[in-house]
């Protein structure tokens, strides 16, 4: 995790981001502007957003995020006498992320995306950004809990072979994947190989170069 400007967090991160912004830096500018979203497209803030980056994407912060964003519900957190809470739920490349915010210990949909790619090996983290509004959050606790999911090899081959975030039919730009290290047997192939076919080619350039100097001669006498 390194500092930066998306909430905290550096730009073009590689992984999954849950957003929970607290300003409508877009919906103010259609403000001053005396232009609005139609109410089907309009958001309303405190507003819970999810985004999937391979490392190519800025978050655009200007927009709140909306070019990229994969689902988002709006999220009344402030000045609440009782805890709220998020849960993240990632089984089988499907993602959901529910809500309690009403105090009455039920969770409320907000985000479901299936064709969800993570690869393995990632950390969770927090942080927070503001600017010139100041806002304060306080994070009681985190809670991480393995699932245990059934897969057939079929699944886990494809669990495993995921290199780079990615959502299904979503085009993110390309990236180049970290290749897999070469085996200790293919790295010997590889090396024999390339030294036989340079011995060959000399052998060739000999050969041919001989040839070439015999013809030169039959021409001079």
């Amino acid at each position: 995790m390194q500092p930066g400007p998306v909430f905290g967090n550096m730009d073009k991160f590689v992984g999954l981001g849950v957003f929970v912004d607290t300003y409508p830096n877009e919906e103010k500018q259609q403000e001053a502007q005396k232009r609005r979203y139609s109410p089907a497209v309009q958001r309303v803030f405190p507003y819970i957003s999810a985004m999937v980056n391979n490392g190519s994407l800025s978050y655009d912060h200007e927009r709140d995020g909306r070019p990229t964003e994969l689902g988002g519900c709006t999220a009344i957190v402030r000045n609440l006498h009782y805890d709220t809470f998020l849960v993240i739920r990632y089984v089988k490349r499907h993602l959901t992320i529910m809500m309690d915010i009403d105090g009455k210990h039920e969770w409320r949909d907000c985000i479901e995306v299936p064709g969800v790619r993570l690869p393995r090996g990632y950390y969770f983290g927090t942080s927070s950004l503001t600017g010139d509004l100041s806002d304060n959050h306080d994070v009681i606790s985190l809670k991480l809990f393995e699932l245990t999911v059934d897969r057939t090899p079929e699944e886990e081959k494809l669990h495993r072979d995921v290199f780079l975030p990615s959502v299904d039919n979503m085009k993110l730009p390309e990236m180049t994947a970290p290749l897999p290290p070469l085996s200790g047997l293919a790295l010997f192939l590889i090396v024999f190989f390339s030294l036989v076919f340079s011995v060959f080619a000399i052998v060739i350039g000999i050969i041919l170069y001989n040839k070439w100097q015999e013809q030169s001669r039959k021409r001079f006498y």
